[in-house]
């Protein structure tokens, strides 16, 4: 199953020299270690349409992101080039935030996406700070995954 899941990954044979590797469905840490928006407050990112209006990830950082991370290939099915803190919780589109997320193995980006809605709601529903949330996705989302949704 492991090896099924490396080929369905379409990792290049330049994989090994790439300067940047997942750990599982983790970014590594020394070249996506998260950024935030400085302006971003709970009420910001609680606001109606607030992602629509920071989402601004050029293709040419996508694609350097993906050389980064040693993908040559891949499908929407596969990958999306994810933010590590997301927008909803005042993530920036720096590079240091962008890694490319896979489906799987599990759990992989539509998990993360369950995970994201669930912190975002806790921040606009004033259970949690919003500083809070963006160090546990930022940190290790599997735990917080695994703590707040499984």
């Amino acid at each position: 199953m492991l090896a099924a899941s490396l080929v369905a990954l379409a990792i290049s044979p330049a994989f090994a020299a790439s300067p940047c590797h997942v750990h599982g469905p983790l970014p590594d840490a020394r070249c996506t270690p998260g950024a935030v928006f400085p302006s971003a407050t709970s009420a910001r990112v609680c606001r109606a349409g607030y992602t629509r209006r920071v989402r601004n990830v050029p293709d040419r950082v996508k694609a350097l992101v993906y050389r980064r991370y040693g993908v040559s290939r891949h499908s929407r099915a596969t990958y999306e080039m994810d933010h590590l803190i997301p927008l909803e919780l005042g993530g920036s589109n720096k590079q240091k935030n962008l890694f490319p997320q896979a489906a799987k193995p599990f759990p992989g980006f539509h998990e993360k996406d369950t995970l994201e809605n669930t912190l975002h709601a806790l921040v606009c529903d004033g259970r949690m700070p919003l500083r809070q949330a963006q160090r546990l996705i930022a940190e290790n989302w599997v735990k917080s995954y695994d703590a707040l949704v499984r």
